[in-house]
């Protein structure tokens, strides 16, 4: 069974308000580092003393301005305790008793306000951490996303399936919208017996002998194959998710979640969850139906079509709508096909069709024109508005960016652990004290980039939003300028100091 599988539902502070501020959050001249600790300070009620919070911000903060190789030692030493028991800090994930899950509960209360509107855009997908060790229990080989596509090569690493809330910026300022996550939980495989099954000859009728120890043995991991996919643990996580959103305050909201194609298939798509809505990236030649006429006796109509028939069908016409992306906002055409069914995947559940036409481009003034491709687009929303459908799954790829700043910028998975419970949690705690930063910019600085960032260089003057790598210098430098708002951490960074674990 795969840890996590057994996992407590995730708790929620008593802190936590019951309804949404009506009030946007503020915007002042506040620093980062100021906001980034009034967040996390909401993380005191997940751990069980006082000097495990304390240890907690210091990782979190040692994690976020590291230098090189987001390795355990060298966090230590950045934050100031190379001449130090080091055991605690490695105990701090084996042997404390504390789920990373509710780190991420502040982060969703505080950014609930800047979600306006009915509906409120959550995407989900998995991503893989590599890993060298042999000795790490979850860790598998599974297909390498980088490898081309003739030639599928495989890694040994760890799956993570992660959670962001979308976060509409450009309806503030003129730039993107900006995700961030609220879950990042471990997903493995379940081993299958060492021993292979051996091959029985075909019989007649049913078996009366009884299974052997070992067909006993494969029949439990098949069905816990089926028990522990990573479409089931899709559906958990966002069970639990809309418990945690009904508790921050947004009962009333629409939880839109927007999936890749690996996550259009039937598990996903007949779990009803209520108030959760999903859209999904389909294939071109899955078969789509429409109801029986009335009064026969069978629920789906025999005439099938494809989205891809539906976007060479020139009977239906192509309409127009405008979102921003891009730093502007552009026209998109699309074709809307309502009323269809799935009856291989979402069997009767009603869902409606969108094929998004590719838009031409061109990589130079007099050069000759491109296409993308198109896209199809399957969705439960049967009644909403298709401008903001697609708005959020457009923006949908700005979880991908989280999973870049989190590997590149900040070295999610780089930490050399190998215990069976450490493993999951600090990749976790990791991503939550980047969420919390990525907050704690809005709250700062707003939606833009000021004056308080460095300057940027000159292949870089159109950056309009702040990146992890801009966040983290700034804290760095306010953690260097500004030593008496970590005073009680222990805390005393230097340039010098960060130099020095860097080059370790």
């Amino acid at each position: 069974m795969p840890l996590g599988a057994d996992m407590k539902p995730q708790t929620i502070p008593s802190s936590v308000p019951r309804r949404l501020p009506e009030a946007p959050p503020p915007q002042g001249p506040r620093s980062l580092l100021a906001c980034f600790l009034e967040i996390v300070a909401d993380w005191e009620a997940v751990f069980p003393q006082s000097r495990t919070y304390l240890r907690a911000v210091r990782q979190a903060l040692g994690t976020l301005i590291c230098l090189g190789r987001r390795t355990l030692s060298r966090i230590i030493w950045t934050h100031g305790g190379a001449h130090q028991d080091w055991r605690a800090d490695y105990f701090f994930f084996s042997r404390s008793q504390w789920n990373p899950a509710p780190l991420f509960t502040p982060i969703l209360q505080r950014a609930l306000p800047w979600c306006p509107g009915r509906y409120i855009g959550v995407a989900i997908d998995d991503t893989r951490l590599r890993k060298t060790g042999a000795r790490i229990p979850q860790s598998f080989y599974q297909r390498d996303p980088l490898s081309p596509k003739f030639h599928v090569n495989l890694m040994l690493g760890l799956r993570f399936l992660q959670a962001s809330l979308w976060v509409p910026l450009f309806r503030r300022a003129k730039v993107g919208a900006r995700a961030l996550p609220i879950a990042f939980e471990e997903v493995s495989v379940v081993k299958h017996p060492r021993r292979r099954l051996p091959k029985r000859k075909p019989s007649q009728g049913k078996r009366t002998d009884p299974l052997s120890p070992l067909e006993l043995e494969w029949k439990q991991y098949r069905a816990a194959q089926k028990a522990h996919s990573l479409s089931t643990r899709f559906v958990d996580l966002m069970r639990r998710l809309r418990t945690t959103f009904d508790a921050c305050g947004a009962a009333q909201k629409i939880l839109l979640r927007a999936v890749d194609g690996s996550f259009c298939n039937r598990t996903v798509f007949t779990a009803v969850v209520q108030g959760v809505e999903l859209i999904a990236r389909a294939r071109k030649d899955i078969k789509l139906c429409f109801r029986a006429e009335t009064g026969s006796r069978r629920f789906y109509g025999q005439h099938q079509l494809t989205p891809e028939q539906v976007r060479l069908d020139d009977s239906r016409a192509w309409k127009t709508t405008k979102i921003f992306y891009g730093g502007k906002r552009r026209k998109v055409e699309y074709k809307e096909v309502t009323g269809i069914f799935w009856q291989g995947g979402a069997r009767k559940r009603p869902l409606r069709l969108l094929v998004v036409r590719p838009t031409r481009y061109r990589k130079r003034l007099s050069g000759r024109y491109y296409y993308r491709r198109p896209a199809y687009r399957l969705t439960t929303v049967v009644h909403g508005t298709v401008r903001q459908l697609l708005q959020i799954y457009f923006d949908r790829w700005q979880i991908e960016v989280n999973h870049r700043e989190e590997k590149d910028t900040l070295g999610v998975g780089q930490a050399q652990l190998w215990n069976v419970i450490s493993v999951p949690k600090q990749p976790a705690f990791a991503v939550a004290s980047y969420s919390a930063l990525l907050l704690a910019s809005l709250q700062a600085f707003g939606a833009e980039r000021g004056k308080a960032y460095a300057a940027l260089p000159k292949w870089r003057r159109r950056a309009a939003r702040p990146s992890a790598l801009d966040l983290t210098t700034l804290l760095r430098k306010e953690m260097t300028e500004n030593p008496e708002l970590i005073a009680d951490l222990g805390l005393n960074p230097t340039d010098r100091n960060h130099i020095a674990a860097a080059a370790a």
